[in-house]
């Protein structure tokens, strides 16, 4: 009993280990993600304020409708970035053109109140935590090579004493293992207290969260509903194509064995044998039919063994790095085992990649699928094989995304690397 309770324990201890090494990762990621954010705000602010300045001459009534189009940009992008990591924020639309209707609009003044809140607060703490956590590596690192620096240069930025020798170095690495403990502490602090004012600013009001919602779902709905026309259209395609021909043909060869029975039983042995591989290839065809609706595998054994007998049948060598607790609802299981299908498919037809990697996360509620490859890149939705890998793929795997209420986002510069990154809901 005691060895169980101290495994217990010790369970205990590791899983918490490794959720507060994973908030702090995430929290490198939020405060270097709102960093760049924050220096874009900055510049919507510093734009806002010389158009301001500029109103008394003129000159700044011309270009005054630009400066809530400039906020709202970044504002988007701040909606985007925290969607990802959090609670979805529903994206705002486009800004009103008049600057009038623009300066009445509650959003648009919401946003320009982030962006003064997010370029001065919000680039102050991202700052922060950045170069808290630069230091920290430099400083834990430089016992290991302050050597290589001019005697004039060994001092790191920051450090109270001058480094002459051995034991000042290894001081300051000490230094950097006290700073590296401090943004252990205080570094998810600091991302939450930064991504604040955007969850509490860009957010809308209950009321036009509420119209946005019903919009949203209505597109969804609709993307659903086409979606399972197109998925029934191919069903019965692949019906009418393959399985039937096939039980025409068993028919017709039973037809012509029953007919040869009596006058040739070594023409009808033929026949009969025909049939019977035909009969063979109509159940192939059929069990083929069967796994593309839903594949027994991913009910048997789950999503994670799904995915790598996907990646096992590739032609192009995939790596599978699946961490997600327990099963998630069995229609965001399916959509993630689809949607790999048709990335992979695509991949191997297309790219002419030498890799591919399928990684699948659990973010709170949210199922987070992400399929890489190393090809020519330049894929783009309805774009054809010369034009990028996906191609009017993507149109079908965003398809199935909306369908189910994800979100789909697409990273593919001219010479690669391509990186899909699907969202989708899986409960809490």
């Amino acid at each position: 009993m005691r060895n169980v309770a101290e495994q217990g324990r010790t369970d205990a201890w590791r899983g918490a280990l490794v959720a507060h090494a994973r908030a702090v990762l995430d929290a490198v990621e939020h405060l270097i993600g709102g960093l760049g954010t924050a220096l874009l705000a900055f510049v919507a602010l510093v734009w806002t304020a010389a158009v301001a300045a500029l109103c008394p001459l003129g000159i700044g009534l011309l270009l005054a409708p630009t400066a809530p189009r400039l906020a709202r940009s970044v504002a988007e992008r701040e909606r985007h970035r925290l969607s990802r990591s959090g609670a979805e924020i529903m994206p705002a639309g486009r800004a009103p053109a008049g600057l009038r209707a623009a300066l009445a609009d509650a959003t648009v003044r919401r946003d320009l109140g982030w962006v003064a809140v997010h370029a001065t607060w919000g680039l102050l703490i991202s700052a922060f935590g950045v170069v808290l956590t630069a230091n920290a590596v430099q400083d834990f690192t430089y016992p290991l090579w302050w050597r290589m620096l001019p005697r004039d240069q060994a001092t790191p930025s920051f450090v109270p004493w001058t480094v002459r020798d051995e034991p000042s170095a290894l001081a300051v690495g000490l230094y950097g293992m006290a700073l590296a403990v401090c943004f252990l502490i205080v570094g998810p602090g600091l991302a939450r207290v930064q991504a604040w004012p955007g969850r509490r600013l860009l957010a809308p009001a209950a009321g036009a969260d509420l119209s946005l919602r019903v919009a949203h779902l209505s597109a969804t709905r609709a993307a659903a509903l086409d979606a399972h026309a197109a998925e029934l259209r191919r069903i019965e395609r692949s019906l009418h194509d393959g399985a039937q021909n096939r039980l025409v043909a068993v028919t017709v060869l039973l037809g012509a064995a029953r007919r040869a029975l009596a006058r040739d039983p070594a023409t009808a042995e033929a026949a009969l044998g025909r049939a019977h591989d035909a009969a063979e290839q109509a159940l192939a065809e059929l069990r083929l039919v069967v796994r593309s609706i839903l594949p027994p595998v991913l009910a048997d054994r789950g999503l994670a063994e799904a995915l790598a007998g996907l990646a096992a049948d590739c032609p192009v060598p995939c790596r599978v790095d699946v961490d997600v607790p327990g099963r998630c609802a069995a229609s965001a299981e399916a959509t993630a085992y689809f949607v790999t299908a048709e990335a992979l498919t695509n991949i191997a037809e297309h790219s002419r990649a030498r890799a591919a990697a399928v990684v699948l996360r659990r973010r709170g509620d949210r199922l987070v699928l992400r399929v890489e490859d190393d090809g020519v890149g330049g894929a783009a939705e309805g774009a054809g094989a010369a034009g990028g890998h996906l191609g009017s793929g993507l149109a079908g795997i965003r398809g199935r995304a909306e369908a189910h209420d994800g979100r789909l986002t697409l990273t593919s510069p001219p010479g690669g690397p391509t990186v899909l990154t699907v969202e989708l809901p899986c409960g809490s």
